[in-house]
């Protein structure tokens, strides 16, 4: 990964920008899957939270479709974490002394990294309107702590590696 900038400014990104399309572990083969919208799922106006989704495997050919309205979103670094439709591990996760770090995606991971990675972060003013619950400010305090970036970026830099390895 390319090293990140010495500033970061808050793009008002949330979870649910970051779940149109989520890398996971296939149940059947335990590599690399993704769950995307289902073909022909209607997308109306405003977020595809709820569409239905389909989790495809291109190495096994495992495929399961979820009608499911149910969504699960990851709470917390205690334990793995697990995509929002069909509770199967995420691919892009790691373990550290403090905690699971994980990402939905290469979008989202990317985001992590030039967050932690800036020595200046900039958030959006609070007077401003928009998204205040950002995902940068949703991140635990261990990953946003200055004494922690070297084992934030690093771990990081294992979850990148691993996808490449595989």
């Amino acid at each position: 990964m390319p090293p990140p900038s010495a500033r970061f400014r808050d793009p008002r990104s949330t979870a649910y920008d970051f779940v149109d399309w989520v890398l996971v572990r296939c149940p059947g083969c335990a590599r690399a899957a993704y769950v995307v919208p289902a073909p022909g799922a209607s997308e109306g106006a405003g977020r595809t939270l709820f569409v239905p989704r389909r989790l495809v495997c291109r190495d096994c050919g495992f495929s399961r479709t979820s009608n499911s309205r149910r969504v699960v979103l990851c709470r917390g670094t205690a334990r793995p974490a697990t995509d929002p439709y069909f509770g199967v591990p995420l691919r892009l996760q790691t373990e550290t002394r403090h905690g699971w770090l994980w990402a939905f995606n290469l979008e989202h991971l990317d985001l992590i990294h030039r967050f932690v990675g800036a020595s200046l972060r900039e958030r959006a003013p609070w007077y401003d309107t928009g998204q205040k619950a950002t995902l940068v400010a949703r991140l635990p305090a261990w990953t946003k702590s200055a004494k922690n970036r070297g084992e934030v970026l690093r771990a990081v830099g294992r979850i990148h590696a691993s996808l490449t390895a595989a």
